[in-house]
């Protein structure tokens, strides 16, 4: 079964990388800025180019902004979370538990590529896959970030802990505030659903909670602006 990959600067960075792309669809009507160069680099790299309509265009990305490209890929190839952290003395990854709007799972994973996490995970179940809408949300960036996707998030804590990696949960109840909690060393950030935050059984996992601080009552910020303060304190505690 093949992937949807659409919109022009996640199409481009596709077509930049070794992504095994099977065919190109190009809005033949409404004279689409843009599109030529992405034409140019298929051709030259052999790949089928057809022109449809732009209602076919529609239905492939389910109502998507699509800007009038879609390429046909592999299906994304996930990697273990091992391969996150061999190697590396201070890792640092995300783990997502049970974001399910793919459009805040691409704008998590393109904060974290641009901020250096060597890995984000997410459940198999109840969440969010890398799609065609996360990899045009995140600019194309979900193509090149490391992303593993297990059966149990709880268990994948406890695997990171052995590993030597603390775990700092995500919540707006936390006994201390992303300022002065220590990001330094090896590190799993924690953050839950859009929803219902982390869950009861994953925050019992976690070393310690932090939250944001507000200076106005706020009911809660969005998950992709959340998860980008920590990962960006974390980033700016490292150095």
């Amino acid at each position: 079964m093949e992937d949807l990959i659409f919109g022009k600067n996640a199409v481009k960075e596709a077509l930049l990388e070794d992504v095994e792309i099977n065919k190109m669809l190009v809005q033949k009507e409404g004279n689409v800025s843009g599109l030529g160069e992405l034409i140019r680099i298929a051709k030259d790299k052999k790949i089928v180019v057809q022109d449809v309509n732009k209602r076919k265009l529609d239905e492939l990305s389910e109502g998507e902004n699509h800007q009038g490209v879609i390429i046909m890929v592999s299906p994304y190839k996930y990697v273990e979370v091992e391969d996150m952290i061999k190697g590396k003395t201070n890792p640092l990854i995300v783990v997502l538990d049970g974001i399910q709007d793919p459009h805040n799972l691409g704008a998590i994973i393109r904060t974290a590529y641009a901020a250096g996490v060597d890995g984000v995970i997410i459940p198999k179940r109840r969440a969010a896959a890398v799609n065609g809408t996360v990899i045009k949300t995140s600019a194309g960036y979900a193509m090149h970030m490391a992303i593993a996707r297990v059966t149990n998030i709880s268990q994948t804590i406890e695997y990171l802990k052995e590993n030597n990696v603390w775990v700092a949960g995500a919540d707006m109840d936390g006994n201390s505030t992303l300022f002065n909690a220590d990001f330094k060393g090896a590190l799993a950030i924690v953050m839950g659903s859009e929803g219902n935050g982390i869950s009861r059984l994953v925050r019992d996992k976690c070393d310690y909670i932090v939250s944001v601080p507000m200076k106005n009552k706020v009911e809660s910020l969005n998950a992709s602006v959340a998860a980008s303060l920590l990962i960006y304190e974390a980033y700016r505690q490292r150095g």
